[in-house]
């Protein structure tokens, strides 16, 4: 069964005349004839009356003649929904992130990427970066922004920014304006913690440990806005991602301290499946992520 078909039948029905619906398709009537002969044939049924003068439906064609308008009507949608998607009228891009790059470095990405498209959806899904390369390679997301270089020879990558380990204390904290500070200072201090054991974790421990310093963690927490509200109440300090402190840092909430001996940049990356076809939306969108990372890296 033919779209073809089909719609030779619907010109038929609504003309009255094969002679009629050719003339609407511009074939000849023998070539209508055909397909619809070769349409009840599929059938198993005639579809017209062809004893009257005019092609009166069958019990059959009236069944075939329901089906065919949905069918031809799906079809139409279809077509109109690819259109959309390819005009950017609709669609889907779907993005997985840590806790600090959704609220921190996803924000900017979206809102460039909705001025120019503001009816495609942004889905956001929240993972640990170490559980980010398999959502990409089972295409559970488009593309993923992690805190570390995936391995896996199926995923293409690129780096976006480039993101400082900082101390942050309250503004009125002894520290607090000092040029820098020792990790021997930091020994009596009490630090806060992210509960998750990233890398800039295990490079802070490192430090400590080599400085031969204890590092007091009196309070793991769930996320980073937790712990910079606590840094701000005064309960202790603690090392988080410097994007994540950029808007307090300007208010002068909070405020950082260098820390001699203990430098760590993380690299922000953004992946998506080697040689995927991407949705006209997920292109425009990992473009957007391309420009993002050459204005972080001019």
């Amino acid at each position: 069964m033919e779209f073809t078909q089909l719609d030779f039948f619907l010109r038929v029905v609504e003309e009255g005349s094969f002679s009629k619906a050719a003339d609407r398709v511009f074939r000849t009537q023998p070539a209508v004839s055909i397909a619809i002969r070769r349409l009840e044939e599929e059938i198993g049924a005639p579809l017209f009356d062809r004893s009257q003068k005019t092609p009166a439906l069958t019990e059959a064609g009236k069944i075939v003649y329901d089906y065919a308008q949905r069918i031809l009507s799906l079809r139409d949608q279809a077509r109109e929904a690819v259109g959309e998607l390819t005009t950017l009228q609709r669609g889907r891009v779907r993005v997985g992130a840590n806790e600090s790059t959704s609220l921190y470095l996803l924000p900017q990405v979206i809102i460039a990427f909705r001025q120019r498209h503001p009816k495609v959806k942004v889905e956001i899904q929240r993972h640990v970066s170490e559980k980010l390369p398999r959502e990409v390679l089972d295409r559970n997301i488009d593309f993923a922004l992690m805190a570390s270089e995936p391995n896996d020879r199926d995923i293409e990558s690129f780096p976006v920014l480039d993101d400082e380990l900082v101390l942050i204390v309250y503004p009125k904290h002894p520290l607090a304006g000092h040029a820098s500070a020792s990790i021997r200072e930091l020994g009596k201090e009490s630090f806060l913690a992210h509960n998750v054991k990233t890398a800039s974790r295990v490079k802070v421990i490192e430090a400590f440990e080599k400085a031969h310093t204890p590092l007091n963690i009196s309070l793991e927490l769930a996320t980073v806005e937790t712990i910079k509200r606590f840094v701000q109440q005064k309960v202790g300090v603690a090392f988080v991602p410097r994007m994540c402190v950029r808007e307090e840092l300007e208010r002068g909430t909070l405020a950082t301290v260098p820390v001699r001996g203990l430098s760590y940049t993380r690299t922000i990356w953004a992946a998506h499946r080697r040689g995927a076809t991407l949705s006209p939306a997920a292109a425009v969108f990992l473009e957007i992520l391309r420009q993002t990372a050459r204005e972080a890296h001019s």
